[in-house]
């Protein structure tokens, strides 16, 4: 089968591989339905290895090559000794965090900062493929209605949750985003649907400018604005010199949230945060019965649009040249680029 696999920085190739084995205990096979690239995708292709390991991870034991894929929704089509749920033919998303169990933060069911932690699609084979096996732990079901294309959304919208959940958002008060790749435009969208008075988002794309007028946002500029005085600032960007900028249009008192992936470091001015009494708050990610569960009842309940930020859905063997390679050329044209493996 074909699989969309990272080998080294600025290597990601087509591979024609074995299909996975017979699921082992714990686990189930899933049929990929749809697939999205993710930016962290990306930042591992051009400038990696960030996360996918080049020795044996810790808690998989895997090593690139790996395949590319954790925005994941397919159907079970097998399951491995110990399974009862979920069951072949359901239809599923992918919490793709993997966890030891045993550490500090695990302990403090923190999982998602946990010590050897882990990632389907980074340190283990993920969903640009036909099929993959995974833990049957990291299934989602999917009620009817929530359709593919959302399922697939599921893991994106679940890191906006945890965002909105690190910054403690309060009724009323008024959020600016930075940024409006998938994660930004989801994660406005979960203030809207927490009670945010007015919700700003700031991208230097007119394309993204315009989805995000589409999907909601009281205001969309091309840089911060001077005076915007958020009560909460999510810096989505993944550009580190956007820090800054989440600090001027937070109002003293408020707090920024850092959910971006920052390819480099960058001389930060601290004062502002002493002066203002700020907050700046890390986010990684996702907690399995924390974030999911409300990424789900916003999608079934129709509070979060995720069509309009789909930018184009190919087929596998163009994951690369139409999927991969086309957000590394042009970042600001697309958005979400989902791969359908068996469309």
């Amino acid at each position: 089968m074909l699989a969309l696999r990272w080998h080294g920085r600025g290597d990601v190739r087509l591979d024609d591989i074995e299909p996975p084995s017979a699921p082992g205990p714990g686990e189930v096979q899933v049929q990929v339905r749809c697939c999205g690239i993710c930016g962290t995708d990306v930042e591992e292709f051009r400038s990696g290895p960030r996360f996918i390991p080049t020795a044996p991870h810790p808690l998989t034991g895997r090593m690139a090559p790996l395949t590319l894929g954790h925005e994941v929704c397919g159907v079970v089509r097998r399951v491995g000794p110990g399974v009862d749920d979920p069951r072949p033919g359901q239809r599923v998303a992918l919490n793709t965090i993997l966890y030891c169990g045993g550490c500090y933060s695990c302990l403090r069911h923190k999982v998602n900062r946990c010590e050897r932690g882990a990632m389907v699609g980074l340190m283990a084979d993920g969903g640009m493929a036909e099929c993959c096996n995974v833990p049957a732990a990291t299934t989602v079901a999917l009620p009817d209605a929530v359709s593919d294309t959302s399922g697939a959304m599921l893991e994106v919208l679940a890191v906006g949750v945890r965002a909105l959940r690190r910054g403690r958002l309060r009724l009323g008060e008024r959020v600016c985003v930075l940024g409006g790749g998938a994660t930004g435009l989801l994660a406005g969208q979960v203030a809207r649907a927490s009670g945010a008075s007015e919700i700003g988002l700031v991208d230097p794309s007119p394309e993204r400018r315009q989805v995000a007028a589409e999907v909601g946002m009281d205001w969309v500029e091309r840089s911060a604005p001077d005076g915007a005085e958020a009560d909460l600032v999510l810096e989505c960007s993944g550009n580190p010199e956007a820090i800054a900028d989440a600090v001027r249009v937070c109002r003293p008192g408020g707090r920024v949230v850092l959910v971006g992936v920052y390819e480099r470091a960058v001389g930060f001015d601290f004062l502002p945060l002493v002066q203002g009494e700020r907050e700046m708050i890390g986010s990684l990610a996702h907690v399995y019965d924390e974030d999911f569960p409300t990424a789900l009842a916003l999608l079934g309940g129709g509070q979060v649009w995720v069509e309009p930020l789909v930018s184009d859905r190919i087929p596998l063997d163009r994951a690369l040249e139409d999927g991969l390679l086309a957000l590394t050329r042009e970042p600001g044209r697309h958005l979400k680029i989902l791969v359908e493996p068996t469309a």
